[in-house]
């Protein structure tokens, strides 16, 4: 059985699940469907809560009637049947009435998170809708009934293992099964989800839980590019490289796929292919447990970072004192992207400034702290490049003229990571990619 995900570029319009539709039924084999949000529904979702938390019932109002007037075009154009139009409406209907229930009551957190599942919800059942208007045979499988996460909001695997096998039993004569991405049930059985990006995580977590043949994650470009095609003159498509590569690239600002979506694959190591769903014949790129070849595969870029230097006397020679520091970031939950350490003081980069003022106020009983907002890490990856101080001194030169505010070197062999203000990221990504890659 393989999983094939589709992003919200893949179904945001009715052509595209059209599309979406003639590829997963191209083959016989047993397959899984993974479907993001419409494009834009994720958005407009997260706009209406914004406003109800803001106490703005009439603009929450307004953006609930937006969207349901694209709901409404969307399935007329999708479905041709009066079966099958008629569904739909009652379906979006169910669903656009839950919304506008909310704006009778209070919100909190937990309804708010009610409210973004509303999108994965209405794209399968919209999608189930015209599969069964074309005779396609296929098992609605609700991701409600078996994805989940813990108090750590850590994906349950062992549990989505047990209940997801223990559905798929019932149907072992079945071939075709679609489900949502994204959203699942917490700790105390409330919805919840798996973050942005979040349905590349549940394909992922599906695929380990089952042992799937593959995961292919479809979306509207031709697999990894070697760098940002959408500031980047001149890139390419990577046909192969490893998970740890593919890891590095994702946390590090790749788009086209979530970061926290490799390690379930690379765990039980099932392949994964990111395919385009405009352009199918495309090759894509496969992301397996093989390292093929040494150099640099790609450069990807992670915005929004925030760098804190933190420097004390009391450093030198002391033990336990980047313990504390770290056990700060802990106690807020913080995580840190990139450290650099000197004698006498110690600088890390983050992307949560949630708690930035607490994280601050603590860190300064232990020393001066300056923060630099407005950063970009730029990662260099590829296997084994680490090792390669000829590869890392044409690196340094084709930064040469840009301000580096920090350098990672050594943590991964696959990476090497530098630090410069976003508005230099543009420039250095092209720099790099011309002094690089050679074609």
């Amino acid at each position: 059985m393989k999983i094939m995900k589709f992003g919200g570029t893949s179904v945001g319009k009715p052509e595209r699940m059209h599309q979406v539709k003639d590829l997963i039924t191209r083959d016989s084999e047993r397959k899984i469907i993974v479907l993001s949000a419409l494009s834009g529904t994720t958005n407009a979702l997260v706009g209406i809560g914004d406003a109800l938390a803001e106490g703005k019932k009439d603009l929450a109002k307004e953006r609930i009637d937006t969207l349901h007037a694209h709901y409404q075009e969307f399935y007329k154009e999708l479905l041709e049947s009066e079966a099958g139009r008629k569904k739909a409406e009652k379906i979006i209907k169910e669903h656009f009435e839950f919304l506008n229930i909310i704006l009778k009551i209070s919100f909190n957190e937990a309804i708010n998170r009610d409210i973004l599942a509303q999108g994965e919800l209405l794209s399968t059942k919209l999608f189930y809708t015209l599969l069964e208007e074309k005779d396609i045979p296929a098992i609605f499988l609700p991701a409600l009934e078996y994805m989940s996460i813990d108090e750590n909001s850590e994906p349950e695997v062992a549990k989505i293992s047990d209940r997801l096998k223990s559905i798929l039993k019932n149907y072992d004569k079945d071939t075709l099964f679609v489900t949502q991405g994204y959203i699942c049930k917490n700790h105390r059985n409330e919805v919840d989800n798996l973050k942005r990006g979040g349905s590349d995580y549940t394909a992922s977590l599906i695929g380990a839980a089952i042992k799937a043949s593959v995961v292919e994650i479809w979306t509207d470009i031709d697999g990894m590019h070697n760098n940002d095609p959408r500031v980047v003159d001149k890139t390419r498509p990577i046909a192969e490289m490893s998970f740890d590569e593919a890891a590095e690239l994702a946390y590090f600002g790749a788009k086209i796929l979530h970061p926290a979506s490799i390690w379930p694959a690379q765990t039980y190591n099932i392949p994964v292919k990111l395919l385009n769903t405009m352009q199918p014949e495309a090759p894509g790129t496969t992301i397996t447990a093989e390292e093929t070849g040494k150099g640099v595969k790609a450069i990807a870029a992670k915005d929004g970072i925030i760098a804190i230097k933190i420097k004390s006397s009391r450093m030198l020679l002391a033990y336990g004192f980047l313990r504390n520091i770290f056990e700060i970031f802990e106690k807020y939950k913080t995580p840190i992207d990139m450290i650099t350490t000197s004698e006498v003081a110690v600088s890390v980069t983050i992307d949560d400034e949630t708690h930035l003022k607490e994280i601050i106020m603590e860190l300064e009983k232990f020393g001066s702290t300056e923060i630099d907002y407005n950063q970009t890490i730029v990662c260099v990856a590829g296997n084994m490049i680490a090792e390669n101080i000829g590869m890392i001194n044409e690196v340094v030169a084709a930064l040469q003229d840009f301000p580096v505010r920090m350098v990672s070197y050594g943590g991964s062999r696959n990476n090497v990571s530098i630090l410069v203000g976003s508005k230099f990221k543009n420039e250095a990504l092209q720099r790099l990619n011309d002094e690089l890659f050679q074609w």
